[in-house]
């Protein structure tokens, strides 16, 4: 097990309401989902920190766009093709009516 750091959060009386209703305090609920929703939240400030600087700079030209730019095409991966069923791979059924 590792070690955590614990943070003391303040919350007015209808978050706590609303957080006791989602995630009780009993056991371990309550601290992973208050855990998730912070790293949620702080995904979302780097996306949007991501987002402004692609604002203020944008690519010049669609080089990213081009899979040629990355590797040359013997290198590519091609994705397979799925397999049906193995019901459906097998000799065909047979409608089986009781008569």
């Amino acid at each position: 097990m590792f070690h955590m750091k614990q943070i003391l959060v303040q919350l007015d009386e209808s978050t706590a309401r609303l957080l006791e209703q989602v995630a009780p305090g009993r056991g371990r609920k309550r601290s992973q989902f208050i855990r998730q929703a912070v790293i949620r939240a702080l995904m979302e400030v780097a996306e949007e920190h991501t987002r402004r600087a692609y604002e203020r700079n944008p690519p010049e030209d669609d080089w990213w766009f081009d899979p040629g730019s990355w590797a040359p095409e013997s290198e590519a991966i091609h994705p397979a093709t799925p397999k049906p069923p193995k019901r459906l791979r097998d000799k065909p059924r047979r409608n089986k009516r009781r008569r």
